[in-house]
């Protein structure tokens, strides 16, 4: 909850959101900028890739007689708005669970849609089909697809087995754990080890997996491998080998 406040707040402050750092990486050569509000930018393509949106989380839920707070939609679209803002790309690609069920973006509230809506304007937008989501997207601007590949790299949900060089996906929600003064603190990362990236979930209510999960094996040379860390008001970059647990 202290991670979803964080980045609300930030993303209401506009002003302070174009000082605060992003970190500069590189994804199979190609230079990238993790901002700490959890989205990738690849200057050189004017591209945005956001992932595991899970709108209408709240929603899927009532629909099961599970009651959550209904302000998850607007809440990640806020600041997914905030940092499109910051960048203004040509190109924004969402990686998959872009909704929490198959049937979340028909029953989108109209004033949701024109969110969207306006977000996309001007601009090239891709919904990359997740396993939450995938007929694709319902009466919103933007194509749907189930991979892409662009700019060298290839963009798609879940990441595939074993190394895979220049592949940018979702789906794991990684997080990792560091300890200062005997106190520790989990956070949302990116996880990348120079050849792959891993995206942390955009949606503020997701959970993360943390990087030492059996999900995660074999995905990254581990020696490589840096946890880019969303915090408070900036990136914190540890390796591997320096996380805690």
């Amino acid at each position: 909850m202290t991670t979803v406040m964080n980045r609300l707040a930030l993303a209401r402050d506009i002003s302070g959101l174009a000082a605060m750092p992003g970190i500069e990486t590189s994804v199979h050569g190609i230079a990238a900028v993790c901002d700490p509000l959890g989205a990738l930018y690849l200057p050189d393509a004017g591209l945005l890739v956001v992932s595991d949106l899970h709108l209408e989380k709240g929603a899927a839920f009532a629909r099961r007689g599970m009651m959550l707070p209904p302000y998850d939609t607007l809440a990640t679209l806020t600041v997914l708005a905030a940092v499109i803002s910051r960048y203004n790309p040509k190109l924004v690609i969402s990686l998959g669970d872009n909704f929490h069920d198959r049937i979340g973006s028909k029953h989108l509230p109209e004033n949701f849609r024109a969110l969207i809506v306006e977000m996309v304007r001007g601009r090239e937008w891709i919904w990359i089909n997740g396993n939450h989501d995938p007929d694709g997207i319902v009466d919103l601007p933007g194509t749907s697809a189930d991979e892409m590949h662009y700019a060298g790299l290839t963009f798609r949900h879940e990441p595939k087995n074993g190394l895979q060089s220049g592949e940018i996906a979702g789906h794991l929600h990684p997080s990792a754990t560091v300890r200062r003064r005997e106190k520790s603190v989990r956070r949302p990362c990116f996880a990348t080890d120079g050849a792959r990236l891993l995206m942390p979930a955009f949606g503020l209510m997701s959970g993360g997996l943390d990087l030492g999960h059996q999900a995660m094996k074999g995905l990254f040379d581990k020696a490589l491998l840096v946890a880019h860390l969303l915090g408070k008001d900036r990136i914190y970059s540890v390796r591997y080998g320096n996380l805690w647990g």
